[in-house]
């Protein structure tokens, strides 16, 4: 199982194809992803998009989508089991 740092890595990865601009650095669990990073319906579907290939799993259908970055997270890390 992967550790919830572990996940962060590979998601800042794939944030950085989405959003080049942005410092991945800066980007922690509590970051907002429309509001401080920018990301709007197609970014989010791209983000989705990418996550569930690079980590092997599916986004829920019918949950709210994720507000922080944290959020991604826990969802990558449940969905994996």
């Amino acid at each position: 199982m992967m550790t919830r740092e572990e996940v962060l890595a590979g998601l800042k990865e794939v944030l950085s194809v989405i959003r080049p601009k942005t410092d991945m650095s800066t980007v922690t669990y509590d970051t907002e992803l429309v509001r401080e990073l920018g990301i709007d319906s197609l970014s989010m579907m791209l983000l989705a998009l990418a996550s569930e290939e690079k980590f092997q799993m599916r986004f829920p259908e019918g949950k709210p989508l994720p507000v922080t970055v944290g959020e991604v997270c826990d969802t990558i890390i449940q969905e994996r089991g």
